[in-house]
């Protein structure tokens, strides 16, 4: 039996690169080798595509080759540099571990599209809604589901928070892991957090601060048909979920808990997995994706937001619930490819 080629794309220019290095490397530790025949495809964070053996921490130094990943349909795989002369490899399947901004935007998955070539996540128009969660946040309003009270404005634009009850928080509207992140309880303190946003992203998302838990919960599958994990719980000591920007994420944060199963009841439970399944279909996931939701203490659900291609790192949230319902991430692998190949 042929090994399925898959090509393992990583890296890339967002602030979320060395992110997804972890979560590539962690992919590629749990892929079957008798099932498939892996191809390491490393962004660099100033965007150039390398073909590499191995997903070792000094990847950009190791064995390495030019490569593009060519919109050509006759192709239907890459184009390496190889001697001098450009050697076609053809690829079954694409999992585009990458996180952030021309990862997680509809950006390559454009790229994807045109090539002809089967991948795993969310397509265009979903992933695009997903990374703007202002858009995010109508689109879901408009299916019925309770989202923060928000606002967004340009960078260097005039500041009016309305209606809006502080304290808020300031973010950058497509970003992700809490990069530009600041919580606002006065006034006063807007300008700072939006120049703050404002290096990640000029389009910027000021919304009010939910009084709840922060939950979230792993969603597989496409359409009707749809797995979800365990949910899990994050519990605060103070500032916001940050662990992706701690030194050493692998030992934990320094403020904050990641409890699976949540420490919450059956019928809570219940009614954040049966959320998150309405905000993945309404929002047009298909794949994989991690909803991240507030519990309340009178059981109101809350979107907080969607990652469409969430950490698959060894401390992420995302394998963590889906182990806790007994599905490891080998068999996600397994389910995610199976699914995208279906088209």
């Amino acid at each position: 039996m042929n090994r399925i080629k898959i090509a393992i794309t990583f890296g890339g220019c967002s602030e979320e690169h060395a992110i997804s290095v972890k979560s590539a490397q962690e992919v590629a530790k749990n892929l079957d080798p008798d099932k498939y025949e892996p191809f390491y495809i490393g962004i660099t964070k100033a965007g150039v595509w390398k073909l590499c053996d191995s997903l070792d921490t000094d990847w950009e130094n190791g064995n390495c080759y030019p490569a593009i990943l060519t919109p050509d349909r006759s192709v239907h795989g890459l184009l390496i540099l190889e001697q001098n002369q450009f050697k076609a490899i053809h690829l079954d399947i694409i999992f585009p571990v990458l996180h952030g901004k021309l990862g997680e935007d509809g950006a390559i998955q454009g790229l994807f599209e045109l090539s002809g070539i089967p991948y795993i996540g969310c397509d265009i128009p979903s992933s695009a809604i997903c990374m703007d969660k202002s858009l995010a946040y109508i689109v879901a309003r408009n299916a019925g589901i309770t989202t923060p009270g928000f606002m967004t404005t340009e960078a260097g634009g005039h500041i009016d928070t309305g209606n809006l009850t502080y304290p808020l928080f300031v973010k950058p509207a497509r970003s992700g892991s809490s990069f530009g992140v600041s919580k606002v309880c006065h006034k006063e303190e807007l300008p700072h957090a939006i120049n703050t946003a404002q290096k990640y992203d000029n389009k910027i998302l000021i919304e009010e601060a939910v009084v709840g838990s922060e939950v979230g919960c792993a969603v597989l599958g496409n359409d009707n048909d749809l797995i979800v994990g365990e949910v899990d719980h994050i519990r605060l000591s103070h500032g916001f979920f940050r662990i992706h920007q701690e030194k050493n994420p692998e030992c934990g944060s320094e403020n904050s808990t990641v409890v699976v199963p949540a420490d919450i009841s059956d019928a809570a439970r219940i009614r954040v997995q049966k959320t998150a399944k309405a905000v993945y279909r309404a929002l047009g996931c298909r794949g994989l994706a991690r909803v991240d939701l507030f519990l309340q203490e009178d059981g109101q659900v809350i979107l907080n937001e969607v990652n469409t291609l969430p950490g698959m790192t060894s401390y992420s949230r995302y394998p963590k619930m889906m182990a806790a319902a007994g599905i490891p991430l080998s068999e996600v692998i397994n389910k995610v490819v199976t699914l995208a190949m279906r088209g």
